[in-house]
């Protein structure tokens, strides 16, 4: 599963990618710096893996992963070819996810495609694109359709009513994912791939002093962003991008104390990538041992059988049942053996839909 960093240029994109992933993508002062896009693996942070590895001291740990992918600046226009645009837009076709980075920064040294600072206008300039995009292929997949309609099909009937509605709440400048379908209206759209139908979340990205700030969320500029992520149903997540890579080429014992330098209390890459893994509708299961302490990545809604899948075919072909318990009565009980003495741990069947958290042992036979 991709998260795609998108934004305009110069907005601190390519240093939030070096930042959370340590990968020292080009980040200089000039637009469409990052041509092909940048990708990098990312560890999901996760201090449920720190009580295991604690619990078991394994010989081999390996966390939930998501992949950020750091696609250059788009600009007014992109969506008719200006600045690259078509080749950025596939980019961003092919990711799951978005990650809109908006620009909530004064900076003289810092060239901006406007010429100023207006953090609606900005995340609004991307938004229409993707809405424009989307309707070019609305459009081509209506005339289609419509030919195939007139021959008395119901389903492409079906088909062309679902478009019409749907171009027409893209021309009132509704998102996709936002849009009132029906269970069959969702799925026409699901095949159209529609870059406005993917989940978005935004990052303002403020000054180290704006950063400091009692409540950055109420910064003008952010303030602003986040009333236009309200009505998209979005989140804001406020990082400094410039900070954050700075933090990330430092060891890990002298963050703290650079941080305390500044005045901020933490960093907040963990939480912008733990939201970004949620954002993906992805939760993790657990699995423990002296041999490996595991975070396993499946989509939330996943059955047992389905899960075990995850692991190795022959889990989910021979599957039994599922041993779990929550890590939140593991960790209660401080080992399994307690838990278990306890009654907290249940066997589940094939119909068992996992949870996030779940310590999971499997029981198959092939």
């Amino acid at each position: 599963m991709k998260l795609g960093i998108v934004g305009l240029p110069n907005v601190g994109k390519s240093s939030l990618f070096n930042a959370l992933t340590g990968a020292g993508a080009p980040s200089e002062n000039y637009p469409f710096c990052t041509i092909d896009p940048n990708v990098g693996v990312v560890a999901v942070p996760d201090r449920r893996m720190d009580f295991l590895v604690n619990l078991y001291h394994p010989a081999k740990v390996t966390p939930a992963v998501v992949e950020f992918v750091d696609i250059a600046g788009l600009v007014k226009g992109a969506s008719r070819g200006e600045g690259l645009g078509n080749k950025f837009l596939s980019h961003i076709r092919e990711v799951d996810a978005i990650l809109h980075v908006v620009r909530c920064f004064e900076d003289d040294n810092v060239t901006h495609v406007d010429g100023s600072i207006n953090s609606v206008r900005d995340a609004e300039t991307i938004n229409f694109e993707l809405l424009f995009a989307d309707m070019e292929t609305v459009e081509k997949r209506l005339q289609r359709s419509g030919k195939m309609a007139k021959s008395g099909d119901k389903k492409y009937k079906l088909e062309c009513d679902t478009l019409e509605k749907v171009k027409a709440q893209l021309e009132s400048g509704v998102f996709a994912a936002g849009m009132d379908l029906s269970e069959e209206e969702r799925a026409i759209v699901s095949e159209l791939f529609l870059l406005t139908d993917k989940p978005m979340l935004y990052a303002a990205n403020v000054s180290e002093k704006d950063a400091a700030a009692p409540d950055p969320a109420a910064l003008p500029q952010v303030a602003k962003l986040c009333a236009l992520a309200e009505k998209q149903g979005a989140e804001v997540m406020v990082v400094c991008a410039r900070l954050e890579e700075e933090l990330s080429q430092l060891p890990p014992e002298e963050r703290s104390a650079f941080l305390a330098e500044l005045g901020i209390a933490q960093s907040s890459l963990d939480a912008l990538i733990q939201k970004s893994y949620k954002l993906l509708n992805l939760i993790s299961f657990l699995t423990a041992g002296e041999k490996e302490v595991r975070a396993w990545t499946i989509k939330r809604g996943t059955k047992a059988p389905a899960a075990a899948g995850k692991i190795h075919s022959d889990f989910e072909r021979g599957f039994i049942r599922a041993e779990i318990v929550a890590f939140e009565d593991l960790k209660a009980c401080g080992d399994m053996a307690t838990a278990r003495a306890r009654g907290l741990v249940r066997q589940e069947g094939k119909d068992y839909v996992m949870q996030d958290g779940d310590v999971t042992l499997f029981k198959f036979n092939v």
